[in-house]
C-alpha cells in the first residue's frame, strides 16, 4: 500500500497533486510520502512485537536527511555502510547507540569516526578488518561491541548483483569457520563479542532462503554459547522485496517475515535486529518526469522524457522494472498504445521500459515512475552534466523540497582549473 492515488483526475502524493509539485519544483523530481514511510516502518515493528528488537533502516536505500529524521523520530535505528552514511544518521539526530556499522571495506578513518561518535555495534566482515578494529579501539582505550557477519552459503533467489549470502559473494566469513573466528575475536583487545550477523541479499520474494539461513544462524548461536560466548543479539539483515509490478503477486508481508524469524530463532532469547531499506522506502517514493517529445520510430514509438538513467539507474543497471503511469488519470476504457520510454542521455541503455502501455501522450504531459523511493536518488549522478535530481517530501496537503536541484553555476563551481592552464 502507498499514498499515491488519483484524486479528481490527477495523481496525487497524499493530498498534493503531482502537477503542483512539477509546476513549483520542476522535473525530474523524486517525491516521497511521509504517511507511507510511517506505515511501512510500523509494519516491521509490529512484525517483531513479540520480542526485544531494533528495526535499523538501511541508509543505503535512501539517505536523505529528512527521510532519516522522520524514521529516526519514529524510533528507527540505522544500518550504515560508510562514514558518510554514519555522518548522515548522526546529523538526522539518530544516537550512536542505535547505529549499526556494516560494510566490507571499513577504513580506519570510518572506524575512528564511529568509535568517537558512538556506535551500537560493528558488523565484522573479515579477519583483517577484525584485527584492524581491535588495534584501533585498543589504541583509543575503547572497547567496541561486535558481531561477525557469517556467510551461510544460501541462494537468495534474487538478482545476481544483489545476492550476498552465497559462498562466491564477497560478504562475510564462511559459516564453517565461524567458531574459530569468534574464538579469535574474543581473545583480541578492544572488542566485545555480542552477536551474530547475517544478510543474504536484497529484493527477496520468497521466505524459504530466510528460513534456511536463519536455521543455520540458530545452530551457530547454540554452538557459540557452548563455546562460552555471550550471544545476546542476532542481526538478521533485511532484503524483503516489494511489488514493482502491480499486476503481479505481492511478495511476503513483514508480518510473515517476522513469523519466520520467530520460528527459527525465537527460542534463543536474543534481541533481534533487522535492516530493512527497500521495503520501507521503495513504494514510498515516485520519480516524476515530463514528456519532451513523442517520436515515431521504425515499428515503435518513443516517449522521450526529461528523466534519464543518471536520475534512476536501476533499469539500466539491473534491468529493473518500474510501473510507469500518467499523472492525468486516463478515462475509463481509454485506448492504450505501447511506447518505449527513454531518457535524453546519450546511451542506448538510457531506456526505462520497452513497450509500456500508456494512453495517448503529448509533449508536456507528466508521468510517474512508481516504486522509486529506494536506490533511486542515492544512486543518481550528474552524468552528461545533468544537475542532480531534487527530492520532495509530502505530508498531508503540503510539501517541502528536501534536496534542491543544483544550478549549472553550482555544478561548475565544484571544479577548479589549475593556474598553469
Amino acid at each position: 500500500m502507498d499514498h499515491f492515488n488519483y484524486q479528481g483526475g490527477q495523481l496525487c502524493a497524499e493530498d498534493v497533486p503531482l502537477s503542483r509539485i512539477a509546476a513549483e519544483v520542476g522535473t525530474p523530481v523524486y517525491v516521497y510520502s511521509a504517511a507511507t514511510l510511517t506505515r511501512h516502518f510500523g509494519l516491521f515493528r509490529q512484525a517483531l512485537d513479540w520480542t526485544d528488537h531494533l528495526v535499523c533502516f538501511a541508509v543505503k536505500a535512501n539517505s536523505n536527511l529528512a527521510v532519516l529524521k522522520l524514521l529516526g523520530d519514529l524510533g528507527a535505528g540505522m544500518d550504515v555502510v560508510s562514514g558518510g552514511e554514519y555522518a548522515r544518521a548522526k546529523a538526522a539526530g539518530v544516537p550512536g547507540d542505535r547505529i549499526v556499522f556494516s560494510g566490507v571495506g571499513k577504513t580506519l578513518v570510518e572506524m575512528r569516526m564511529a568509535i568517537e561518535g558512538g556506535i551500537r555495534q560493528f558488523n565484522l566482515e573479515s579477519e583483517p578488518e577484525m584485527h584492524a578494529l581491535s588495534a584501533l579501539a585498543a589504541s583509543m582505550g575503547a572497547t567496541v561491541p561486535v558481531a561477525v557477519r557469517v556467510n551461510p552459503d544460501v541462494d537468495a533467489k534474487t538478482h545476481e548483483k544483489i545476492a550476498t549470502g552465497k559462498s562466491e559473494n564477497k560478504f562475510g566469513i564462511p559459516i564453517a569457520r565461524a567458531r574459530e573466528v569468534y574464538a579469535e575475536a574474543a581473545s583480541l583487545p578492544g572488542l566485545r563479542v555480542v552477536g551474530v550477523d547475517v544478510h543474504i541479499g536484497s529484493q527477496l520474494t520468497d521466505l524459504d532462503p530466510y528460513r534456511a539461513a536463519y536455521a543455520k544462524v540458530a545452530d551457530l548461536t547454540r554452538a557459540l554459547r557452548a563455546d562460552g560466548h555471550s550471544i545476546t543479539r542476532l542481526d538478521l539483515g533485511g532484503g524483503l522485496g516489494i511489488p514493482y509490478r502491480r499486476d503481479n503477486n505481492a511478495p511476503p508481508l513483514p508480518i510473515e517475515y517476522g513469523q519466520v524469524i520467530r520460528e527459527t530463532v525465537g527460542d534463543l532469547g536474543c534481541e533481534i535486529e533487522i535492516e530493512p531499506g527497500r521495503n520501507i522506502v521503495g513504494n514510498a517514493g515516485i520519480l516524476l518526469s515530463q514528456v519532451i517529445y513523442v517520436k515515431k520510430g521504425e515499428g515503435r514509438d518513443f516517449l522521450i522524457v526529461d528523466a534519464a538513467m543518471n536520475d534512476l539507474l536501476r533499469p539500466a543497471m539491473y534491468g529493473a522494472h518500474h510501473d510507469i503511469v500518467p499523472v492525468r488519470e486516463p478515462a475509463v476504457g481509454a485506448a492504450v498504445q505501447p511506447f518505449d520510454v527513454v531518457g535524453p542521455v546519450c546511451e542506448s541503455g538510457d531506456t526505462f521500459q520497452k513497450g509500456a502501455d500508456l494512453p495517448e501522450m503529448a509533449a508536456g504531459d507528466l508521468i510517474a515512475f512508481r516504486s522509486a523511493g529506494a536506490y533511486g536518488a542515492v544512486m543518481a549522478s550528474e552524468y552528461n552534466s545533468r544537475p542532480l535530481v531534487p527530492e520532495v517530501l509530502v505530508s498531508g496537503d503540503h510539501f517541502a523540497v528536501i534536496r534542491a536541484r543544483p544550478t549549472f553555476e553550482e555544478m561548475l563551481a565544484r571544479d577548479s582549473i589549475p593556474e598553469w592552464l
